[in-house]
């Protein structure tokens, strides 16, 4: 039987954020995981910052280049990054057009220190 209950339902463009993320907070509705759902122009991204936990970026559209210590790494559409914990990283669209990619925090509440 399924449920109609509204609460279990999260419209995207209801979520905070800007013109580059949405950020869903885990604990503000009942989850064990956070997100953003990224949807950067190109040459755009975050700066350097580091969690306490592994995050996962799943890649939907357009290309990515990643910063994770010492390391430079390229990802297109339809690959998969995982970013152990503790290791400073960033990224930057470098595609044409807008890279789309969901970023996941395995917390209720997401950590950032923010080196840069």
């Amino acid at each position: 039987m399924t449920s109609n209950r509204s609460e279990y339902v999260i419209n995207i463009e209801r979520l905070p954020g800007s013109e580059n993320a949405s950020r869903f907070d885990g604990h503000e509705y009942g989850a064990s995981v956070s997100f953003f759902i990224n949807r950067h122009r190109p040459g755009t991204g975050p700066g350097l910052h580091s969690h306490p936990y592994e995050e996962t970026f799943i890649v939907l559209d357009g290309k990515v280049r990643f910063t994770l210590g010492e390391e430079t790494l390229e990802a297109t559409a339809g690959q998969i990054v995982v970013v152990p914990a503790g290791t400073p990283h960033k990224f930057v669209s470098t595609g044409a057009g807008r890279l789309r990619q969901i970023s996941i925090h395995p917390a209720v509440r997401m950590e950032t220190e923010w080196l840069e």
